[in-house]
C-alpha cells in the first residue's frame, strides 16, 4: 500500500511539474509576443520618422519639380521664383558689426545713399513696364507677382523686386565681376539674417555692392570688405519691414 500511495505522489508530482512547465513556456510566449510586436511597431514608427524627414531631400524643398536648396533660403510663401536660378553656396560669415550707424558706416565704407526718393507709381501692371529712374530701381509700376524672398544665382527682374520692396523687403544686390571669395562675403551677410530680404547679381547697376528697399537706396561703387557689410547691414536693418504696404514678411502680397 506505502508503494503504491508513493507511486501516486510521483505521478500527481509529475503533472504538477509538467503544468508548471506547460505554464512557464506559455508565459515566454506571450512576453515574446508583446517583445516583437514592440519591434515591429517601432520598426514602422521609425519607418514613419525616416520618410517624413527625408522627405525635403537633406532640406531641399521643391517647387514645379524643381529642388531649391536649403542654403538659398527661399521663402515660397513669400512669393514667386519665377524661374530664376536659387544661389545655394553657403556663404563666408561676415565679421562683426564695427560701425552700426547707417550714415556714419555709409561714409566710411565711401557708399552714397539716396534716401527718401520720390515715388515713381505703384500699380500693378502686366506689361509697358516702364524706364525706372534709378538703377536699382527703389520704386515704380510692377508687376503683380512679387519675388519670392531668397538668394538667387542670376539677376532677377525690376518688375519682381519692386513688389518685394512694396511689401518690405530689402534687395541686396552685387556685380558678377566681383571674385568668387567677395561674392561669398556679401552671401555671407545674407546667410547671417535672410528673412524679408532678396539677394541676387546685377549687371546693369553702376555699383559693386547696392540695396534697395521702397524709395530707398544705398551704392557703393567699389566693395571694401567689411566696411561695406556694415553699411549694407545697417540700410537693411533699418528698412526691413518698411514698405507703403503692410504685408507680413512670410506673406506673398496681391
Amino acid at each position: 500500500m506505502a508503494s503504491r500511495r508513493e507511486e501516486q505522489a510521483r505521478r500527481r508530482a509529475e503533472r504538477v511539474e509538467a503544468e508548471r512547465r506547460a505554464a512557464e513556456s506559455d508565459r515566454r510566449r506571450t512576453i515574446l509576443g508583446y517583445v516583437v510586436a514592440g519591434l515591429l511597431s517601432a520598426a514602422v514608427i521609425a519607418g514613419i520618422f525616416v520618410a517624413l524627414s527625408s522627405g525635403g531631400d537633406d532640406g531641399e524643398v521643391t517647387v514645379d519639380g524643381k529642388e531649391l536648396p536649403e542654403e538659398a533660403g527661399i521663402e515660397v510663401q513669400s512669393g514667386d521664383v519665377h524661374d530664376v536660378t536659387p544661389d545655394g553656396r553657403g556663404g563666408t560669415p561676415p565679421p562683426p558689426v564695427a560701425q552700426g550707424d547707417m550714415e556714419v558706416a555709409a561714409e566710411e565704407a565711401g557708399c552714397e545713399l539716396q534716401l527718401d526718393l520720390e515715388e515713381e507709381g505703384s500699380n500693378h501692371v502686366s506689361k509697358d513696364f516702364p524706364d525706372y529712374e534709378t538703377q536699382p530701381p527703389t520704386s515704380g509700376d510692377h508687376h503683380p507677382a512679387q519675388q519670392a524672398d531668397g538668394a538667387y544665382a542670376e539677376q532677377v527682374d525690376d518688375k519682381y523686386v519692386l513688389h518685394s520692396l512694396e511689401h518690405g523687403r530689402v534687395a541686396i544686390q552685387y556685380s558678377p565681376e566681383l571674385s568668387q571669395e567677395e561674392q561669398l562675403e556679401i552671401k555671407g551677410l545674407f546667410d547671417e539674417s535672410p528673412f524679408g530680404v532678396v539677394l541676387f547679381p546685377n549687371r546693369d547697376m553702376p555699383y559693386e555692392v547696392a540695396a534697395t528697399a521702397w524709395t530707398e537706396l544705398i551704392g557703393c561703387e567699389k566693395y571694401d570688405g567689411a566696411a561695406t557689410t556694415d553699411a549694407i547691414r545697417a540700410f537693411r536693418d533699418t528698412y526691413i519691414g518698411q514698405g507703403p504696404e503692410e504685408v507680413a514678411l512670410v506673406l506673398s502680397g496681391g
